[in-house]
Formats: C-alpha cells, structure tokens, sequence
C-alpha cells in the first residue's frame, strides 16, 4: 500500500506555488517526519515532511514545477528505513551528520549537493553563521584557478537555478587578459512577489512621508536598570526597544483610527483591534509577520513574541498564518545602521513607521546645547485617506509616549 504526499492546502491569499528542492530522491529511504521537499509560495517557504518511515517509490513533480493547494507531489511505501538495505549510505549520513546542523538557504544546499560539496568547510556570512548561494560561490572560486573557478561556479548555477551566465573578455592594458563575469539568475517567487507589492504601493497609493526625533535618553535609562530582573523576570526575554515602541504605537492607533484602516474599493475599513506588522530581513528579502491584538500584549509578550517570530523567519518556519493580516507596521532599520529612510507602504495598510539608528547629537534643551541619544522617525503614510495633520499628530504621540515610557504602562 503506497501513500501519497500531497503538498500543503494554500489559504486563498496564496494561487500557486513553485517546487524549489527535492531533498531526497526516487529510491531512498526516509524516516518519519524527514524533510522531503521544500515548497516556496509569495509569501513563505512551506516544507513537506515524511508521514511514515519508508521508501520514495515515485516523484511525480520536479523540482522547479508550478503547482496547487493539494497536489499530489510524491508516493511512498511505508516501512523500515532500510538501514540494513544501505550500509554505505547510513555510514555518510551518520559523517555528515553535523553539516545537517548548519542553516543555509535553498539555493545554497543545491550547490553544495550539486558540486558534493563539505558544509562544515564553507564560512557562512549570514545571521547566525547561516550560509548563502554567495558563500558557495566563493567557496568554489578559492578552492580553483580564476578560470577553471568560474566555470565551475557558473556551470553550478546553472544547473541548481537555470542560470544564464554571461562571461566578456577584456584587455587589461596593465597587464595579461582577464574575464569579467556576469551572472543572470531568475528572481526567487518571494522575491517577484516583493518586488511586485512594492512596486504596486509606490504606484498605487498617495504615499508621503513625515518625520520628527525622539530622546532615547529615558527609555535607555529605564531599560539599563531594569533589563537584567526583566530577562530573570520573563524567562530569558530580553528587554529591548521594540516592545515599548509596538505598545507606544497601539496607544497612538487608539487615538487616531485612520492610522489603523485601509482602503477597500470606494469604503474605509476600520479595525477596532491592533495587529502590528513587524518587518524582519531574511536571506530571500523582507518578511513581515504579525503580532495579533498586539493591544492586548505586555511589553515582556511583545518582546518574546518578536523574538520567535524573527527566528522562524531566519529558519524558513513562518507560516502563511504568521504573515496574514495586519492592520498596521513597524520597520526598524536602525539594526542595520540606517539613520533616515522612507518606509514603504504594506498594502492595505495605509501607514508604516519606521525607527532608526540612536546616535549622540547636540540638541537644545531649556536654552542649553546637550547631547543625547537620538533616533528619527519616519512615518509613510497613504495620503489618500490620511490627512497630514493627522499623521502629524500620530507621529509626535509615539514620540512622546516614549520619551516618557511611564505614561505607556499608564495609558496617558
């Protein structure tokens, strides 16, 4: 008796998705629960796991493929693992057992595996030591002569993400002939699918952007005092900005409703509740997963909120249930040194705010130039159904609520 695999029932917000890696072949044998296959949609990449212990009788949707909610991607025979069946194979799965623990992307599994390659020997530059397609390219270059690297690099590419490379050979008037390398690489499906939202808002909405400064001297104090009896406190959550600016800005949507609609057709829907969208930067682009009745949370359940919702991004484990939704977002750049930017739009909703990086600045205070810690705001707003003075005021809210945190805990 075979069993089916079938890939996951997508919710309505998601038509299609695409087959990005097969992570075992026609004939192996898999345990329960073992990844079978990765499934990439717009919004998240779905993984399909093996019901039964086993053996892969059939693929029946390769690698690359467009499918449907429920297609039938794979039949297999359940059964033992067939260890007995396969000394070789258990001895190199049971070596190579610590390169399952390293994270890496899609794209650089398949060049890994494309070119047989040792995990374990290759310095990931991502978050967390996470290794990228860039990273295995390098990689191949160094462990090659230019030419002979190239080549290699190139023909991976090609094979694991029907890469067009393209390859022009110049004089060096300075010296021997060398090659400029250019590569083509199809978009991910996410990517497209950023690419195309961001475009729509830019072209689709009145967008406009207000900024203001807020002292980070109060809220610095606070948490340096208390940072260290709020993570005992909380179970290992650490105390950081985050929470007090989603609370600050669910105070603030409190007092102006039209920060926290969207535009629908000819009517203005207005959502008497607060789910804040929260942008976290992965390897295949910006996500945004959301904090549902964030107006309801503590700091302490923002914050770990936040902080396992940021790890499911980095590991490929959101759900399309995490990122559906929102009435509202918040982006930090500041994590990555951003001083100033405009944030845009993440439709329907019609406003985004945007913190920064702190930095030491001279500012006058009661007639005396002092220094403090700074950060500015940045809040893209749809001026189709936001008014500037509106936006304004919301702005300059959250700008007081956290220059003077106690009223946040007060609701003031």
């Amino acid at each position: 008796m075979k069993i089916e695999i079938k890939a996951p029932a997508f919710p309505e917000s998601v038509a299609d998705g695409e087959v990005s890696l097969w992570h075992k072949q026609e004939g192996d044998f898999v345990a329960r629960d073992e990844l079978l296959v990765e499934i990439e949609t717009d919004k998240v990449v779905m993984e399909v796991v093996a019901p039964e212990d086993g053996r892969l009788d059939r693929i029946l949707v390769a690698a690359g493929s467009t499918i449907e909610s429920d297609a039938l991607l794979a039949e297999l025979t359940p059964g033992a693992s067939g260890a007995a069946e396969r000394p070789t194979e258990v001895a190199q799965a049971t070596a190579s057992g610590t390169e399952k623990d390293i994270p890496m992307g899609p794209a650089a599994r398949q060049l890994i595996e494309a070119n047989g390659l040792d995990a374990t020997a290759i310095n990931g530059t991502g978050k967390d030591g996470r290794i990228n397609k860039e990273d295995v390219v390098a990689f191949i270059a160094a462990q090659q002569p230019l030419t002979a690297a190239s080549s290699s690099a190139d023909a991976a590419l090609s094979a694991s993400a029907s890469a067009k490379p393209v390859a022009a050979v110049a004089l060096d008037p300075q010296g021997p002939t060398s090659e400029r390398i250019e590569r083509r690489v199809p978009m991910t499906r996410m990517r497209a699918r950023i690419a195309e939202r961001l475009l729509a808002a830019s072209q689709e909405t009145a967008m406009l952007t207000t900024f203001n400064e807020v002292d980070m001297a109060p809220l610095m104090r606070l948490r340096s005092q208390y940072k260290d009896q709020f993570e005992k406190t909380h179970n290992g959550t650490r105390l950081g900005f985050m929470g007090f600016f989603v609370r600050a800005c669910c105070e603030a949507l409190k007092r102006f409703p039209e920060v926290n609609a969207s535009i629908d057709g000819n009517d203005v829907v207005y959502h008497g509740y607060q789910d804040i969208g929260v942008a976290v930067s992965t390897d295949d682009g910006l996500v945004v997963p959301v904090l549902r009745d964030a107006d309801f949370m503590s700091i302490a359940d923002v914050e770990a909120a936040i902080r396992d919702l940021g790890l499911k991004a980095r590991d490929k484990k959101l759900t399309i249930d995490d990122m559906t939704g929102g009435t509202f977002t918040v982006s930090n750049g500041g994590v990555f040194g951003s001083l100033l930017s405009t944030p845009i739009l993440n439709p329907p909703q019609t406003a985004i705010l945007g913190m920064h990086t702190i930095k030491d600045r001279p500012v006058a205070i009661d007639g005396e130039v002092v220094v403090r810690p700074m950060m500015y705001l940045a809040l893209s707003y749809d001026h189709r159904l936001i008014d500037g003075k509106t936006a304004v005021q919301f702005l300059v809210t959250v700008k007081d609520l956290i220059e003077d945190p106690s009223r946040i805990l007060l609701q003031l």
